[in-house]
């Protein structure tokens, strides 16, 4: 499924902003989207917020041979997954010309920038040397996923934490987290890219594109630097031809965002480890207070009211009826329930009239008549008919005796027939 292309007046509207200088999200010209990072529950799992754009990052290690040439040195592997859930136009399984892209821009972001000591990854030279994989994975995409997916790799990595492990000969020991605390990683410095956005073959610029901006854009050039203004790796797309002049204005635009994102790194790590070692919530359980979920809590806002004589609830108290209220269940014995044991009834059909009271007793008081004389004048043998209108019942004792039908029926009943006409007679 692809994304729905942009119409001309949507292209049109954007570029006629753009030579305003004023951007859709209000930025200006050199403003980045609002940047949040948190962390998961384990370490190594990191979740970066640009403006819509969120990506997460999850760094994990094993032990493997090392390669031939480099025997001495530990493994770096980065792999992007672009989600169909990020974006309808990303296929699941199937790598793209922009996954490809991203995959080698963060390999020579943070693996070429030798920002990590990987010689201190080795554990048995020629033998056994850590790899770090670094995954990447887009869950939504707003444009500028290389700025975000940078953010949060170098993040996990200062986040992660390696186990322990000793060798005794040829015998490799690895401990857990609860045996010998983990080992963070030797990191130099922190590589983050900045992209910039050209429009109109060169004419206009922005920084941190938006998806709508990333459609409509001429060519796009990313600079990948450290905070102390070194120049990690550069890259432009796109065919349009920079001057000397714009690349230089760039990359003094790249080094004042790179040590703001750099603070902001910083101090979110600080506060993550301080949680962590107060024993408080950090990670995923932050994110999810429990009153919220399990006690449906309800804050109540208060509401002034200003000229006005009485409230609004006291007006609903005096204007509604008080609500009936229902008897709660009576258990007279364990394990067994009985609802209204020597309890009002609550359903309205209280009769408070004397009168029909009165009929009902004579009418019960009737009825009680009709048994007995029914149990005392009905033999057996007798047949018995009771009419089923509403107005009265009608019991007729001794009813008239059929003609006999051509058909006769069981002994049974041509006895009962044969003594019910001596009754008759007699």
């Amino acid at each position: 499924m692809k994304d729905t292309p942009l119409s001309n007046c949507e292209r049109d509207f954007l570029l006629k902003a753009i030579e305003e200088k004023k951007r859709l999200d209000g930025r200006q010209t050199y403003d980045y989207r609002k940047i949040k990072i948190s962390f998961g529950t384990d370490y190594g799992c990191c979740f970066v917020d640009l403006g819509q754009t969120r990506v997460m990052a999850q760094v994990s290690c094993e032990l493997v041979a090392p390669k031939e040439n480099r025997p001495n040195e530990g493994i770096m592997f980065f792999n992007i997954e672009l989600s169909p859930m990020a974006s309808p136009g990303f296929e699941q399984g199937r790598q793209s010309e922009l996954s490809v892209k991203l995959n080698r821009q963060l390999e020579r972001c943070l693996r070429n920038s030798k920002c990590i000591d990987t010689e201190s990854l080795c554990v048995v030279s020629g033998e056994k040397v850590w790899q770090i994989r670094v995954d990447v994975h887009t869950l939504n995409n707003d444009g500028n996923l290389m700025d975000a997916a940078s953010i949060a790799a170098i993040t996990a990595l200062c986040h992660f934490r390696r186990p322990d492990v000793s060798t005794q000969g040829q015998e490799v020991t690895v401990y857990s987290p609860e045996e010998r605390d983990p080992i963070p990683l030797s990191i130099y410095h922190m590589p983050i890219s900045v992209s910039f956005a050209f429009f109109q073959q060169g004419t206009y610029l922005l920084v941190d594109p938006c998806e709508r901006e990333e459609r409509v854009m001429d060519g796009l050039l990313v600079i990948a630097m450290n905070k102390h203004r070194e120049i990690c790796s550069i890259q432009s797309s796109g065919g349009i031809m920079l001057l000397k002049e714009q690349v230089m204005r760039c990359s003094k635009i790249a080094g004042v965002k790179v040590s703001e994102i750099t603070e902001l790194i910083n101090e979110a790590l600080l506060n993550d480890r301080k949680a962590r070692k107060a024993g408080g919530k950090c990670g995923f359980a932050e994110s999810m207070p429990q009153e919220r979920i399990t006690a449906l809590k309800k804050d109540e806002t208060p509401v002034e009211m200003t000229d006005v004589t009485e409230t609004a609830n006291g007006i609903i108290q005096k204007g509604e009826a008080a609500p009936q209220t229902v008897p709660s269940p009576v258990v007279p014995v364990p394990g067994v329930g009985q609802v209204g044991q020597g309890l009002q009834n609550s359903w309205g059909l209280e009769d408070d009239d004397e009168d029909d009271y009165e009929e009902e007793k004579n009418d019960n008081s009737g009825d009680e008549q009709v048994e007995e004389v029914t149990k005392m004048d009905v033999g057996e043998g007798d047949v018995v008919e009771i009419s089923d209108s509403e107005e009265e019942e009608v019991v007729i004792l001794n009813p008239e005796v059929p003609e006999k039908p051509k058909n006769t029926g069981s002994k049974s009943h041509q006895k009962g027939a044969a003594a019910s006409k001596k009754r008759q007679k007699k």
